[in-house]
């Protein structure tokens, strides 16, 4: 596969989650076990470790029964995904950093904010996400936005 290919899919990926972790803390998405699942469960692997701002370590199980219970808490949270790079590919994993911007995070401090994720998927039919490391951008950029979404 070539990079260009390959960034366009991983790209598609991490923005198509981010759509549906926006539209399920918005309540615009079916509050369906089904859709859940479909959406963000079958995607995580069984492994799943994510490592949000504050440094905690969350399993996959975990983090999914907060979403799950937080579905519609926050109509105005929106979510935009920048500058997504591909920064190792060994056989089936990827390595991939990007940037996080939220809008109206009310669980975050500021709830305008912004954070650098790296990210190991695994391809195969679709992707499997293993970890996800996120860590706030510097208040400075923060501050500066651009919240245009």
């Amino acid at each position: 596969m070539s990079n260009i290919i390959l960034r366009q899919l991983v790209s598609a990926e991490i923005e198509n989650l981010h759509v549906f972790f926006a539209d399920w803390f918005g309540g615009r998405a079916p509050s369906s076990d089904e859709y859940f699942h479909e959406n963000l469960e079958r995607r995580l692997a069984r492994d799943f470790v994510i490592i949000p701002p504050g440094g905690s370590l969350l399993g996959g199980a975990e983090i999914s029964a907060m979403i799950r219970a937080a579905h519609g808490s926050n109509p105005e949270f929106r979510i935009a995904i920048r500058n997504i790079v591909i920064r190792r590919q060994t056989g089936r994993y990827v390595l991939a950093t990007y940037e996080e911007w939220q809008r109206h995070a009310r669980n975050s401090n500021p709830p305008d904010n912004a954070r650098l994720a790296t990210v190991m998927l695994e391809t195969g039919e679709g992707y499997i996400w293993h970890h996800l490391h996120e860590t706030w951008l510097p208040r400075e950029i923060m501050e500066a936005g651009p919240y245009d979404f």
